[in-house]
């Protein structure tokens, strides 16, 4: 695929990547049955991120409110993200895991990635975030932040090796960010797809992208 040349493209992009569930229904199939569809478009995305130089790319996984869902559906959604990882170990990556795995939730053979491990060249940051939740992020800040001789919030985040967001794209047509990273996210700019994640096309990501080279990153300043 030959790939638009773009000006800049981000240091690091957040996905959420929604709409499993409507998918499912749309095609007839029960609402678990769309996180199997969603992991094919996932490496097609780190595919396109590799190519294009994008150096940091943030997946979210499952939510800690998530968990609330039917027990068929938290047994899919922790499927989907044991055979995402399966697959990105096969490809050039360092991946860090970051969730709450004191809880029974958190995947036992994701673990071992709550440390960064570099498969093949480690040509991207990914990070995959299941079983997050932005309080439990922040609490963990709160409490590792008064043992520190560094007290500032932000190095005692769970998610304190993930860098700023650059960029969020939602797929799916929900406007929000459901707790993504709050203090990564705090000067991103927000792209939103209509189309449901399951319907990935790479067309998607260079709309994105487009729309980017006309936002004035200041930082606030």
């Amino acid at each position: 695929m030959e790939l638009p040349d773009f000006k800049r493209v981000p240091k690091h992009i957040g996905v959420i990547p929604d709409g499993n569930r409507r998918w499912a229904l749309a095609h007839g199939l029960p609402k678990l049955a769309g996180y199997a569809h969603g992991i094919e478009p996932g490496m097609r995305l780190y595919e396109l991120c590799v190519a294009l130089g994008i150096k940091e790319l943030t997946l979210y996984g499952f939510t800690q409110d998530n968990t609330k869902r039917p027990a068929d559906q938290k047994e899919a959604f922790q499927k989907a993200c044991l055979d995402a990882v399966k697959m990105l170990a096969q490809r050039d990556a360092t991946l860090l895991v970051v969730g709450d795995a004191e809880s029974p939730l958190f995947p036992r053979e994701l673990v071992r990635y709550r440390k960064r491990t570099i498969f093949g060249k480690g040509r991207i940051r990914i990070n995959f975030l299941v079983n997050y939740g932005w309080r439990w992020d922040i609490n963990c800040a709160l409490r590792n932040s008064s043992k520190s001789s560094r007290p500032e919030l932000e190095n005692g985040l769970a998610t304190a090796d993930v860098s700023r967001l650059d960029l969020i794209i939602r797929w799916g047509g929900r406007k929000r960010l459901s707790g993504f990273l709050p203090l990564q996210a705090a000067y991103a700019d927000l792209y939103f797809v209509d189309a449901l994640w399951p319907d990935f096309r790479p067309e998607h990501l260079f709309e994105a992208l487009r729309w980017y080279q006309e936002q004035d990153v200041t930082l606030g300043g």
